[in-house]
């Protein structure tokens, strides 16, 4: 394994990000696509060099948005990779779609997956030596369908961080999930949060399931105050009923992606089913042989967004994986 060492660590953090990082943001390009299914306002943004010949595309899970990832996309621009990525329709800068703009929505999940390619259209990537495709949670789940739908796709290679593949309800319940969202949608007159949920909630470090690096989690909650507009709260039923659809979507039908694919988990991942990744995983690589798989023991969710000696691992990995393709 190359021993890398372009990676932001937790003692030079908060200077890079004030520094370097913010520098590098600065320069980005951004705009608008207009989707040709609803004409939703589609946010994306791009670092590009012309000393760069790979280009990864970064697509972000629910709630997030590309202006969470400037240290990832710094560290990548670092390793020579042009950055290319968006916010889903609903989040982000991306339109919201419904009238509460904190609730997570989305009509129908193929929405995402067409958003998906119009942007992959638009940014141009054809002429880049090396093209690969990197996704954390429901943007993994979006990717996945991605691949399964375009096959014709020409991603050299695939990251799936922390995949969202199933939720963890326990055992008894997992039968009824799917059609119990979907009776719930059928029944609401209009978008209603899924029990338990609700508007945009900044956890307390100490009660957050998703990092357990204080710094990292507290300048993500620090951004999403200084730019509200960013904020994204509990998912609707519709949300609910759709997202678990597409889940169970990708794993029927896995034997379509044939690209290389890396799986990173979190051992701790209490946000997503560990079980439904094992599950997919076992299912993948029996009709892909260029399928890994890599659990970082106590990780939690967001793996890229954890502490130095499990957000390492994971960066080690990818970029070893992403070179060897």
């Amino acid at each position: 394994m190359e021993n890398r060492v372009l990676y932001t660590q937790e003692n030079n953090f908060t200077y890079l990000v004030n520094e370097a990082i913010g520098e590098l943001w600065d320069e980005r390009e951004e705009g608008f696509t207009i989707s040709r299914i609803d004409n939703a306002k589609l946010y994306w943004c791009k670092l590009c060099s012309p000393e760069h010949s790979k280009a990864i595309v970064v697509v972000n899970g629910r709630i997030e948005s590309c202006w969470k990832y400037q240290e990832l996309f710094y560290e990548l621009f670092q390793h020579g990779y042009d950055i290319y990525s968006f916010d889903h329709r609903g989040q982000g800068l991306s339109d919201r779609l419904v009238k509460d703009h904190e609730m997570g929505y989305v009509y129908d999940f193929n929405d995402y997956i067409e958003d998906m390619s119009q942007l992959l259209q638009s940014f141009g990537l054809d002429n880049y030596h090396k093209k690969y495709l990197l996704a954390h949670s429901m943007g993994s789940t979006i990717s996945t369908r991605y691949l399964q739908t375009y096959t014709n796709h020409d991603f050299d290679a695939v990251g799936l961080i922390a995949p969202m593949y199933g939720i963890p309800f326990p055992l008894w319940l997992q039968p009824f999930a799917i059609p119990t969202a979907q009776i719930a949608t059928a029944f609401s007159s209009k978008p209603s949060y899924a029990p338990g949920y609700s508007k945009y909630y900044a956890m307390p470090f100490v009660d957050n399931r998703l990092s357990q690096s204080e710094l990292r989690y507290s300048w993500f909650r620090d951004l999403y105050e200084s730019k509200p507009e960013l904020k994204v709260g509990g998912p609707s039923v519709r949300w609910v009923w759709q997202g678990l659809m597409a889940a169970k979507q990708c794993l029927q039908m896995s034997r379509h992606i044939q690209a290389p694919v890396l799986i990173i988990q979190g051992g701790n991942d209490k946000i997503v089913s560990n079980r439904s990744q094992n599950k997919f995983f076992n299912k993948l690589k029996k009709t892909n042989f260029q399928c890994e798989m890599l659990c970082i023991d106590d990780a939690r969710h967001e793996i890229l967004f954890e502490q130095d000696r499990y957000r390492n691992q994971a960066l080690n990995r990818l970029l070893d994986f992403f070179d060897s393709h």
